[in-house]
């Protein structure tokens, strides 16, 4: 028996043995399996924002600092050879750094870079002239370098890429001014240094001649007209075809961002300036609330940039800094001079254009740090560059991405929450309008089919701030089937919600039971409080409906919320332009801007302008409350004096989205002449989506309160003789026209 047992143990003994074996020959330094070393880079991303938050230090500062510690110079867990090789170490890293540099153009306000553009070209001259002017003198006379390379380190000091840039878009404030102004200047500069990269590069190898410039801008020409012209084409229609499939939409944006770089590159210029503009491209075709743009934002944030700053910390040999006190005297310089430059063309820029001292440090804190394109100078100066610099100025240079990284996350980070504090305690929004602000929209839909573009709009004229601000009701009649209905209605709701799962709005769904579709309608935007009912409008009114009455004039008479009727076909993309039209005296309606701001957050979302067919006076207020909701807009007006005069100026366009502020009887804005207007439209413009627009009422003075007494029957009755006449008119109209053909 006992030699039962001792065969026993040493029959478990081997396989152990054998695996414990293995598993620590897995964990012999520098790790080489890429499985594990995936892993490891992943618990760092993981747990190095967690720990070092008690710290009070940015999330990026950990990643860096995780990466000094694993890395070939830290405990040695990955390798020189390892990152070295075209791995996945440095072909997520460069991913990532690409991924920066298209979120900026991306997220980038194009109306607000439109209206800061002067001080963008600004800004983009200060922070490029200031430390090439300062930092050649520098590096020739105290650092004793050659022409060639203190004009290449003094380029380097000139450059920056958007390390910090996650922290303002995190704080919500990648649309500010300053933050506008700084993404601005930073691709001027960056293009014009690697420009002078590629330009120093060829002076090395011989090679800088006439030829060298014709393929220069040659190549430069060819890039544009490619990104700017046949991209966009490309990608309206792609989205277009496929709205509804997202992960291909994302598949398709990330092919766009890597083509760019590889044509960037091609074009003789470095790869991420191919990235930005890739996202300046997109950026109108990618609203910035909507599902698509969540994904990338939360792909990027989790993995692909992580990734690039846990390889800066990589590079980082501290123990360079031991060996003497040359090479310590030289990082200090460069990081000294690197920080005080940037500092001074953000003071510049604060004094020319007078702006608070909390914006001066938005603009120092995301231009002060060095990483991209710094590596790439440096590496052309020491690897090509035939003694153009030593191993002196290529560590000195790491240890300054290391410090100027860190100055700006901390410097970024405290500015943003002052900014943040400072905005909402000089918030100037009306007390009127906030009154009227109730920030929930409830969209009416009995199944997801064909509603798609309903729930989009919603979404997208939605106020990101408002935690649920989006209601999806469905309304059934109570009869026999209303069970059953309200069964099939739960998973219809479910499919809605798992559809837009990738949007961060969370969406409240409700299936409910009324006597009609217009008091169910009336009833749930009472309970939800609920500020704006959206709801499918179909095209098709036989003439019964037009005489007595439809759906649509029940609900107006039942409810006293802001109605948007939309007919909408097309994916909000494939709008060129929003043309508002708006009768006189519509700006006196109480809840005027109620519905403009959200149609000012549609045109912001997509990019597009709007044109305006109105009034001046409509157009002040239309400005006032954009202003007021601080939204930044472009619009356009052409002043009609009634509604009938839009037909005379406007021209046609399929792709526009007609939007047409209606009015209810007895409201200021009213005329007979509105009741008309949708048909009209849906004449002229058979192939445009519409959103007509009926302004909401004061509660406390809805007419619907009186509604068993009848205020003016005598109005009420020539109204009803009118549409009758219309209706007869068009009767006869339509029989002479084909008695003609």
């Amino acid at each position: 028996m006992p030699n039962f047992f001792e065969r026993l143990i040493s029959e478990f003994q081997s396989p152990l043995r054998y695996f414990f074996e293995h598993l620590i020959s897995e964990f012999q330094l520098p790790l080489r399996n890429p499985v594990l070393l995936f892993s490891l880079l992943l618990f760092i991303i993981l747990l190095s924002p967690i720990v070092l938050r008690r710290a009070q230090i940015p999330a990026i500062i950990g990643l860096i600092i995780s990466g000094v510690i694993i890395g070939p110079h830290g405990l040695g867990l990955i390798g020189e050879r390892t990152m070295e090789d075209e791995g996945s170490i440095k072909l997520f890293s460069t991913i990532g750094l690409l991924y920066i540099m298209f979120m900026a153009g991306l997220e980038l306000e194009l109306n607000q870079f439109k209206k800061f553009l002067n001080k963008s070209l600004t800004f983009g001259l200060l922070t490029f002239a200031i430390p090439i002017a300062l930092g050649y003198p520098l590096c020739f006379y105290v650092l004793q370098l050659s022409p060639l390379a203190s004009l290449l380190t003094a380029s380097m000091f000139a450059t920056h890429t958007l390390v910090a840039y996650p922290i303002v878009s995190k704080y919500g404030l990648s649309k500010h001014s300053s933050v506008a102004i700084t993404v601005g200047g930073t691709i001027l500069t960056d293009t014009a240094v690697l420009i002078i990269l590629a330009i120093i590069s060829s002076a090395t190898k011989g090679n800088l001649d006439f030829a060298f410039w014709v393929r220069l801008i040659t190549s430069l020409t060819i890039f544009s007209i490619i990104m700017f012209f046949f991209i966009p084409k490309i990608a309206r229609w792609f989205f277009s075809k496929l709205d509804s499939e997202k992960s291909s939409q994302y598949i398709f944006v990330l092919s766009v961002v890597f083509f760019a770089a590889f044509l960037a590159e091609v074009a003789g210029v470095e790869h991420i300036i191919g990235a930005f503009v890739a996202g300046l491209v997109l950026n109108r075709l990618i609203p910035h609330n909507s599902i698509l743009m969540n994904r990338i934002e939360f792909i990027g944030n989790s993995l692909f940039i992580p990734f690039f700053l846990i390889f800066v910390g990589m590079v980082v040999d501290y123990k360079v800094f031991f060996q003497g006190t040359w090479p310590l005297i030289i990082a200090g310089v460069l990081t000294s001079f690197a920080i005080f430059s940037k500092w001074l063309a953000a003071l510049v820029t604060q004094f020319i254009f007078k702006m608070s001292k909390i914006e001066r440090q938005i603009i120092f804190g995301l231009s002060t740090s060095h990483a991209a394109a710094t590596l790439a100078i440096i590496m052309v100066g020491y690897d090509e560059g035939k003694g153009i610099l030593d191993i002196n100025i290529v560590n000195g240079t790491v240890l300054l991405i290391l410090f100027t990284c860190m100055t700006a996350s901390f410097v970024t980070e405290s500015a943003g929450k002052k900014l943040l504090i400072q905005l909402a305690e000089s918030s100037d929004i009306d007390v009127n309008e906030t009154k009227l602000r109730n920030k929930h929209i409830m969209v009416s839909m009995n199944e997801l089919k064909g509603n798609e573009a309903l729930l989009e709009f919603a979404l997208l004229v939605s106020d990101p701030k408002v935690i649920n601000p989006v209601s999806v009701v469905s309304v059934y009649p109570d009869n026999d089937q209303a069970e059953l209905m309200i069964r099939k209605s739960r998973k219809s709701l479910e499919d809605i919600v798992k559809h837009f799962s990738g949007h961060e709005t969370k969406l409240n769904t409700i299936a409910t039971i009324d006597h009609n579709l217009s008091s169910g309608i009336a009833r749930v935007s009472k309970e939800l409080v609920s500020d704006i009912v959206v709801l499918n409008d179909s095209r098709q009114m036989n003439l019964l409906k037009r005489i007595v009455g439809d759906d649509r004039a029940h609900l107006l008479d039942v409810c006293n919320r802001t109605i948007f009727f939309c007919q909408m076909d097309k994916p909000a993309v494939s709008y060129n332009k929003i043309v508002l039209v708006t009768p006189p005296h519509s700006e006196l309606e109480p809840t005027f801007g109620l519905w403009a701001e959200r149609i000012i957050r549609l045109g912001k979302e997509l990019s597009i302008d709007i044109e305006m067919f109105g009034t001046q006076s409509c157009l002040e207020r239309f400005q006032k409350v954009g202003n007021a909701n601080k939204l930044d807009f472009s619009i356009h007006l052409k002043e009609i004096e009634s509604t009938e005069d839009f037909f005379l100026h406007y021209v046609k366009s399929d792709a526009n989205l007609i939007v047409f502020c209606s009015s209810r009887a007895g409201s200021v804005s009213y005329e007979p002449l509105i009741e008309s207007f949708g048909q009209k439209i849906e004449k002229a413009c058979p192939k445009n989506d519409t959103i007509f627009i009926y302004p909401g009422m004061d509660t406390e003075n809805y007419y619907s309160t009186y509604q068993d007494i009848s205020a003016n029957p005598i109005s009420a009755g020539v109204e009803t003789i009118q549409k009758i006449g219309r209706e007869v008119g068009n009767i006869f109209k339509k029989s002479e026209d084909d008695e003609s053909k």
